[in-house]
């Protein structure tokens, strides 16, 4: 299965430390998070992996080149010098992806999900990773069934991990350019071709400088993640 890491934000509430480097190269225990969640991939059996770009991008192809280095074979898929927004990067990158399901993982999470779980997961549209609630998104997004589906509105709504499965045919008929997933998932929801799991290990949307801090501490003392 192939993966793609969204690694095209411009990391506004990053500045100054993105003023001249993208997000995805700030470093946390002397590695930039995209190496990270790289190493992660390649440990789990996702070699074969897409990284979009945008803000200063070519700096992150010129980091990790082919991607050999860490035992993977990596492609860019470029987004001029704004970025496409999450549906818009993966339908500008669908090309690569190839026609089977694919993953997707934004490259501004830390967590130490087991991805090597996903080779397995049967996938009707998409398949959703959910996790608790943080402290600066109270209200959740999505609500997980005891069926595992997944719903826009339900009693208990979990967050998502920005994590994800996808079928080329959830963006079927979507024009290029800028978009967001959260629409084209809703409507897949509607249909009941959704599906979700719940996973409560560590997980972290790395947005400010505060909580970069805090993962290079949490580097730092803890294993490698797997």
């Amino acid at each position: 299965m192939k993966a793609m890491i969204l690694a095209a934000g411009r990391g506004e509430r990053m500045r100054p430390l993105t003023d001249h480097t993208p997000k995805p190269l700030l470093k946390a225990a002397d590695k930039p998070l995209l190496e990270h969640t790289l190493k992660q991939l390649v440990s789990a059996g996702f070699t074969d992996i897409v990284i979009n770009y945008a803000h200063f991008g070519q700096q992150i192809a010129d980091y990790f080149g082919t991607g050999a280095a860490w035992g993977a074979s990596i492609r860019y898929s470029p987004e001029g010098d704004y970025g496409l927004e999450t549906a818009g990067g993966i339908i500008n990158a669908l090309p690569l992806l190839g026609d089977g399901v694919f993953l997707v993982v934004n490259g501004d999470v830390a967590t130490d999900f087991p991805f090597a779980s996903l080779h397995q997961q049967a996938v009707d549209l998409a398949h959703l990773v959910l996790i608790d609630n943080p402290p600066h998104h109270p209200a959740g997004d999505f609500a997980l069934s005891s069926d595992g589906k997944v719903a826009e509105h339900g009693a208990t709504k979990h967050t998502f991990s920005g994590i994800g499965l996808y079928r080329p045919e959830l963006f079927r008929g979507q024009a290029p350019g800028i978009s967001k997933l959260a629409p084209l998932l809703r409507r897949a929801m509607t249909a009941g071709q959704v599906s979700g799991e719940h996973y409560g290990g560590f997980w972290m949307d790395i947005g400010t400088p505060e909580r970069l801090a805090f993962l290079d501490g949490y580097y730092r003392q803890e294993a490698e993640p797997r």
